[in-house]
This record gives C-alpha cells, sequence and structure tokens, in this order.
C-alpha cells in the first residue's frame, strides 16, 4: 500500500484527492492516511470528507508515517517552507500549483531535490484533462501559430497570491503549448474585475490571457496558425483531479518524473513578471 500525507487543508483540493483516493477508489493500492490542516476545523473538514484517518498537528509529523506528501495551500508563498522538512527526509513530493511564488526561491529548492535524489512534480490539471490534450493535439496541425487566446477567471486582487491564484492555469496552459521563449509580459488593466494579459514570444507569437474577475469556473482556448484556427473550450474530466492523481502517484512509486524546472518554474517566472507588470504598469521582461 503506498501511504500518502497532505499538507494543507484550507484548499478543497484537499479534500477532492481523498476523496478519489479513499472513498472512490480510483487508484488501486494508495491511500491518503494523513493531513495536516492550517487550523483544526479545516483539517478536521478534509478528513471526514475524505476518510482521511489519522490527523497530524505539524507537517513534521508525516515523516516516517507515510510514502510521499502533497503539499497543498491556496497561497503559493507557503508551499516550499512547509515542503522543505519533508524535502530534507527524502519524501517523494507532489507540490500544488503553483510551486511556489518567487522563482529563485523554487530553482534552490529544485537544486537540493536533484542532490537529494528526492523526485519533485507540480502542475495544473488543466493540461491533464482530456480536451486540453486533444486541443493541443488539433494545434498542431495548423502549422506556425500566430496567436494564441485564453480566457478563465482570476482575480488579480485575490489575498492568496494576486495573479498567482488562478492565473496559473492560464499561465502553464499557455506554456505546455508554446513553450517558454517569451520576451515580454504584460497586464493590462480594465476599468472593473476584467483584465487582459499579453506574453509576447521573440519568434513574434503572442499570448493574450482574458483575466475574467466575474466569470464562472471554465476555461476556453483559441489558436490561430498558418493553416487555420480552433477554439475550444477546456472542459473538465468526469473526474477532473484523477488524472494528475495517478501522474502524482506514478512519481511516488518510481521516482521518475516527466516534469523538469522548466515545466515547473516557467509558469511562476510568468506570474511573478505579470505581477510586476501591474505594479510599474509597463511591461516587463520575463527572465527564462
Amino acid at each position: 500500500m503506498l501511504t500518502i500525507g497532505i499538507v494543507g487543508a484550507e484548499n478543497s483540493h484537499a479534500a477532492a484527492i481523498a476523496k478519489v483516493l479513499n472513498v472512490e477508489k480510483r487508484v488501486r493500492g494508495v491511500r491518503v492516511t494523513h493531513v495536516w490542516g492550517e487550523t483544526a476545523q479545516y483539517a478536521q473538514a478534509a478528513a471526514a470528507a475524505g476518510q482521511i484517518p489519522h490527523i497530524v498537528r505539524t507537517p513534521e509529523e508525516l515523516i516516517g508515517q507515510v510514502d510521499g506528501a502533497v503539499v497543498d495551500h491556496r497561497h503559493g508563498k507557503e508551499h516550499l517552507p512547509a515542503a522543505r522538512p519533508l524535502l530534507e527526509a527524502k519524501l517523494p513530493l507532489f507540490i500544488d500549483k503553483p510551486f511556489c511564488y518567487r522563482r529563485a526561491e523554487g530553482k534552490r529548492f529544485l537544486a537540493r531535490a536533484e542532490k537529494l535524489g528526492v523526485p519533485v512534480c507540480s502542475f495544473s490539471t488543466l493540461p491533464k484533462q482530456a480536451a486540453y490534450r486533444a486541443f493541443a493535439k488539433k494545434m498542431r496541425q495548423l502549422g506556425s501559430i500566430q496567436a494564441l487566446i485564453s480566457t478563465g477567471p482570476c482575480d488579480i486582487k485575490s489575498k492568496w497570491g494576486g495573479i498567482f491564484f488562478y492565473g496559473i492555469h492560464q499561465v502553464d496552459m499557455v506554456l505546455r503549448l508554446l513553450g517558454t521563449d517569451i520576451r515580454w509580459a504584460e497586464i493590462h488593466r480594465g476599468t472593473g474585475a476584467n483584465h487582459t494579459a499579453t506574453l509576447t514570444y521573440r519568434d513574434g507569437c503572442v499570448a493574450t490571457l482574458n483575466l475574467v474577475g466575474g466569470a464562472a469556473l471554465g476555461f476556453h482556448l483559441s489558436a490561430i496558425g498558418e493553416k487555420g484556427r480552433i477554439d475550444e473550450p477546456i472542459t473538465p474530466d468526469e473526474s477532473q483531479y484523477l488524472s494528475g492523481i495517478r501522474d502524482f502517484c506514478a512519481t511516488f512509486r518510481t521516482g521518475k518524473t516527466d516534469e523538469t524546472a522548466q515545466t515547473m518554474l516557467g509558469p511562476v517566472a510568468v506570474l511573478e513578471a505579470l505581477e510586476k507588470s501591474l505594479i510599474k504598469k509597463s511591461r516587463v521582461r520575463v527572465p527564462l
């Protein structure tokens, strides 16, 4: 039996992951056995919803009790400080998105993980959805991509990291489709809760992100290429978290992951640049 501990229960993902593994039993031989919450109430709610048998008082109590850990806070700045003692104990880690709040901190963390030989993965689950994979396959038939438009919910004033909180979904999707060879990032403020961001690629392609403050949950992508265009909603799978859960469980079991420093830190670098653009009210170079 592969046992997993979850650090962070304020986020709804803690209960959702535990439900998939403990209640629905969608991944054979894997269970969430321990959880730590930011408050006792959060921990108790996640434990009840996900049938998690043990609540720990500190994240460090997971050491020696589980085979791998999921670090899952609402604000990305909390991820690496919570994960660091688990890393030092050589626990395999899935760190929810965004991986971190500052690229430099994330780079140091991954360097330490490599030195210790500890597998670490992080991703948005949106690129794992069947609708996204189908979109990516169709996009490859369009030839050279000239423009990509992403639309989805985002509150740039969120107390959980501003654009980092929901912007990570759009940025992760865009970078996995177009790569990280970005020169400029810029946010264009709207008059209300709706804004746009642009990523200017060195080859001339431009990605536009519609950050819709009052939108219902849901995402949409449009790609324009030499040979045509496609426009499709990125709908969730029947079990939205299952594909991502399978991936990090495989990492815990094998010690291997398809994620790289580029896939994990690239979105953070873009979000950090967009955050700076919001303050400077101008475009910002992306340090990739």
